[in-house]
């Protein structure tokens, strides 16, 4: 295996990335309250691992204000949020890094404290996810509850919420957009026969489970673009009880119409979102072989898995989660099979400062 493949260019649809690896998106919880506008904090964040990664995922950022499920999450909906992402796009810009934004709608995984007036949350069906909870304005964790089903009038304009916060990424400088598809959101609620119960176009087949995942992906690459346009999946994740009841039979039709689509990407979350790789018999090879574009994987990678996926040629791209948290240098420290620096767990969600931006390089640990 070549060591140094990690570390090789890739042409992502026009978008010149320096090497294979990838920060993978992270909530942080560090929006300005009460706006969800991003600020310089962000910029800062982002910027320190602009000259390390490839390509940078943004945290999850929601479309609408009805799309969102946990406090201090930024949006992409409002002229203020906008303008917001403009000061990390610049930022990561500058220091030669290259960003998507990912799209997000959350679903049923909200809270009425954190919906427009005080309402339920959307769902493909009236079924309240089992043993969940969200983030709350009051920094706590709360039970999520029942959500209200969408009516079929009302899709339309969830896919355009889509389109809109898609434009609005572009407007703010990103090099494009990831639909996040994966982790039990909206667009997953759509795909797992546990979460959506509908009887309409929507609901019943797979044909129809993958129709709003599809109808969102079209939406999106009207507006910016196939060639801007990634996808993030996650086939057998429990992540926020949207685990289909056979997987297989859900994302190799998904995969094979993604396919026609001429995307970037799809950027697939192996194993359980955060946890444990197993697949329980799902075939990520044979997967991979329904997509002829770039292949991005996630979860649980170390820098030999990492270089063993690219070089095989089953992966184009490797994104870090918590890793890239820690060590803003992480492809550098990959580089030199330096030590890491341990991530402060109490520092993930909201706060500030602390254990957001002040992890030290490798330069600033041997001084």
């Amino acid at each position: 295996m070549d060591s140094n493949i990690l570390f090789t260019p890739l042409n992502l649809r026009g978008c010149s990335l320096k090497n294979r690896i990838v920060m993978a998106p992270l909530t942080r919880n560090r929006a300005i309250h009460g706006t969800d506008v991003p600020h310089q904090l962000n910029a800062e964040y982002y910027a320190q691992r602009a000259s390390d990664a490839g390509l940078i995922i943004s945290e999850a950022t929601q479309i609408s204000p009805t799309g969102k499920g946990y406090a201090w999450t930024p949006g992409i909906y409002s002229q203020e949020q906008v303008t917001g992402w403009k000061l990390v796009t610049d930022a990561v810009h500058v220091k030669g890094g290259k960003i998507y934004l990912q799209l997000w709608h959350v679903g049923r995984i909200s809270h009425p404290t954190l919906q427009p007036g005080g309402i339920a949350p959307v769902a493909p069906s009236a079924i309240a996810p089992n043993k969940q909870r969200t983030y709350i304005e009051n920094g706590t964790f709360a039970e999520i509850g029942m959500p209200r089903a969408l009516k079929l009038e009302e899709i339309p304009g969830i896919i355009e919420d889509y389109r809109k916060a898609a434009a609005n990424a572009i407007k703010a400088g990103f090099d494009g957009v990831e639909i996040h598809a994966a982790n039990g959101y909206l667009i997953q609620q759509f795909l797992s026969d546990t979460s959506n119960h509908r009887t309409d176009n929507y609901g019943g087949s797979v044909t129809n489970r993958l129709r709003f995942a599809l109808e969102v992906t079209e939406a999106v690459i009207a507006e910016v673009g196939s060639d801007r346009t990634g996808i993030r999946l996650s086939p057998v994740s429990p992540a926020n009880d949207a685990l289909d009841s056979s997987p297989a039979s859900v994302y190799f039709p998904l995969l094979r119409e993604l396919n026609k689509l001429n995307l970037a990407y799809v950027h697939v979350v192996e194993g359980a979102t955060g946890g444990p790789r197993e697949s329980n018999g799902f075939d990520f090879q044979a997967l991979r072989k329904e997509f002829n574009g770039i292949w991005m994987v996630n979860n649980g990678y170390n820098l030999q898995m990492a270089i063993e996926a690219v070089s095989s040629g089953y992966a184009d791209l490797v994104a870090f989660g918590k890793l890239f948290i820690a060590n803003p240098d992480l492809a550098e420290r990959f580089k030199q099979n330096a030590t890491f620096n341990e991530l402060d767990t109490t520092t993930l969600y909201g706060g500030d400062a602390k254990g957001y931006t002040d992890y030290p390089t490798l330069g600033a640990t041997t001084k």
